[in-house]
């Protein structure tokens, strides 16, 4: 298993969040399942009303940025763009590259919690 900078209960509850939302969320102005294609590019037009959405945004805002960082080198582990053995240059380039908008840009990616979710299946963290 590798270590990561964060608790993956962390990461597990931004997964289980972002599904929510994925799933139409928990506000009654939001009953209908979101289509992920939807919010490429950033395009999220009920973000500003969905609680969900504001919840999934917060917590990740909320994170320390070497937390923030190790999501966003997650993401890109789960998407492809690094293996598992390319973790600390994965970890090395979000470092590079953090600039405190982390939060817009993960939500921004609509199959985060796949991509999140099967980066810590690869680094070894196998949800139970």
């Amino acid at each position: 298993m590798t270590s990561i900078d964060l608790n993956p209960e962390i990461a597990y509850a931004i997964i289980d969040r972002v599904h929510n939302f994925y799933a139409g969320g928990d506000d009654a102005d939001h009953n209908e399942a979101v289509d992920p294609a939807a919010y490429a590019d950033g395009y999220r037009p009920q973000q500003a009303s969905d609680s969900t959405f504001l919840e999934v945004e917060t917590g990740i805002h909320d994170l320390e940025p070497d937390q923030q960082v190790t999501l966003v080198a997650l993401m890109w582990l789960g998407r492809g763009d690094f293996g598992p053995t390319q973790w600390p240059e994965a970890c090395a380039l979000a470092q590079e590259r953090w600039n405190g908008r982390t939060a817009d840009y993960l939500t921004a990616t609509p199959l985060l919690a796949d991509y999140l979710e099967e980066a810590l299946n690869q680094l070894g963290y196998i949800r139970e």
